[in-house]
């Protein structure tokens, strides 16, 4: 059969193809003599189809240092949140993360990875007999099944007593009810305390949507949120943004940026509403009283 741009080896065929090319990032920066951090199993995750599909991306090949920058807010994220108490951690569309496998995680702390099966089978056939460093479990769910998703916050969240939510590289893909309903679902389970997501402007999501737009779109991969509001956004959901950080300035700090965007990365840092200005962040919220619109 004669591929097509749809059917061939480069082609994004489904949401968690995404996964794909975000572990090639990781294994580049791994790769450097300079690396930030190190991740050993992101080459493998990849695969031959993850650099394919990379290659398809020249944007986003271009934008390797926001990734980095990504992975090491989380990373800071995670090993705060842990060291002062969390007992559980749930990663939200998990995809090929292999933080449970690389991080200095306590033995006794739970995660818990939810993804669905096929990227679940991938993952694990790839890391075969690896050991992670922490009491690690995989649950197979579609988010998208809301009443699944709700059974399964109310188990986990009666299991532990701290709790942070990780969804990272999620949101974007979501229509804004469906990151409304997400959040308040997860604001209801009492033990769930922080939430750690990645956000991006509206004027970074057009750039992102022009540049990617068609291939994901046949994957039905649409990227889709980025409220104008910017983080505070959240808080009418129960959730308050307690540390904002960019992802420019993390780069920045790393020596990962080119003259251009380091001269842009000495502007005034601005938490709130971002508007037509190209902006990313990785965004740690704790749980508060929702805020009821007037």
């Amino acid at each position: 059969m004669t591929e097509t741009a749809s059917t061939g080896p480069s082609a994004v065929r489904n949401i968690s193809d995404t996964a794909l090319w975000v572990a090639v990032y990781r294994a580049r920066e791994t790769e450097r003599p300079d690396a930030a951090f190190r991740d050993p199993f992101a080459r493998r995750l990849a695969g031959e189809r993850g650099e394919a599909i990379s290659a398809t991306m020249p944007m986003l090949n271009r934008q390797l240092w926001s990734f980095t920058a990504r992975t090491m807010l989380f990373d800071r994220y995670i090993e705060r949140e842990v060291r002062q108490g969390a007992d559980m951690v749930i990663n939200l569309a998990a995809g090929l993360d292999a933080r449970p496998y690389r991080m200095p995680l306590p033995p006794a702390l739970k995660w818990i990875e939810v993804d669905l099966p096929g990227i679940f089978d991938y993952k694990e056939q790839i890391l075969g007999t690896e050991r992670p460093v922490c009491a690690l479990e995989r649950v197979r769910l579609d988010l998208a099944d809301v009443p699944a998703r709700r059974a399964l916050f109310e188990d986990l969240g009666s299991k532990a007593a701290r709790v942070l939510i990780l969804s990272e590289g999620l949101l974007i893909y979501l229509a804004t009810e469906e990151v409304a309903a997400l959040a308040e679902d997860l604001a209801r389970v009492p033990s769930f305390q922080r939430w750690a997501f990645d956000l991006q402007s509206p004027g970074l999501l057009r750039m992102a949507q022009r540049a990617t737009g068609a291939q994901l779109s046949q994957a039905r991969a649409t990227m889709k949120f980025a409220p104008a509001e910017g983080p505070p956004w959240f808080e009418r959901y129960g959730w308050k943004p307690i540390e904002v950080g960019s992802y420019l300035k993390e780069a920045a700090r790393m020596k990962r940026l080119r003259f251009g965007m380091r001269l842009m990365a000495l502007l005034p840092e601005s938490k709130g509403a971002q508007g037509s200005r190209p902006w990313s962040a990785a965004c740690l919220c704790e749980k508060v009283a929702p805020i009821t619109p007037a």
